[in-house]
């Protein structure tokens, strides 16, 4: 979820009392906000919000349905997920591709800092960052060339 987004406000409360009930359901029920985890987002290919995984011994599926405290409850009594089809091998958040896409969303949020810090700690023109990282890309490609 993100504090921002309207789909996630509204199912905000729905959340909390399914969270509630995790006991009585013998599941554990938690949220990440994807602003402050974006390594996650990348990793579990995170394209809209919110998205709701389930996760058990170790595979994961995608939940898609209706985002009803009863609803959210009966795919675990019910036992629901099972007939859901787990996210494929290369897609799953444990594989070594979504390691390496989470790398490279922790990856941008290092290089957008660094452009804070250019831009408003040290109070450089935009455009003079936009360079400097241009010119640290290509210096980069060089080296990793020779």
């Amino acid at each position: 979820y993100a504090p921002w987004c309207p789909a996630c406000q509204q199912i905000e409360l729905i959340w909390e009392s399914f969270a509630k009930e995790s006991e009585r359901l013998d599941i554990t029920v938690g949220k990440v906000d994807v602003t402050q985890e974006p390594g996650l987002t990348g990793r579990f290919f995170v394209t809209t919000l919110p998205t709701i995984y389930h996760a058990n011994d170790g595979v994961f599926r995608r939940y898609r349905g209706s985002r009803t405290l009863e609803d959210l409850q009966g795919y675990v009594l019910e036992r629901k997920w099972e007939a859901v089809e787990p996210v494929a091998g290369w897609k799953s958040p444990s594989s070594i591709m979504m390691h390496g896409m989470a790398g490279l969303f922790h990856l941008s949020g290092w290089i957008r800092q660094i452009h804070n810090y250019l831009t408003g700690t040290l109070g450089i023109h935009v455009w003079i960052s936009y360079a400097i990282f241009i010119l640290a890309t290509l210096l980069i490609g060089l080296l990793l060339g020779l």
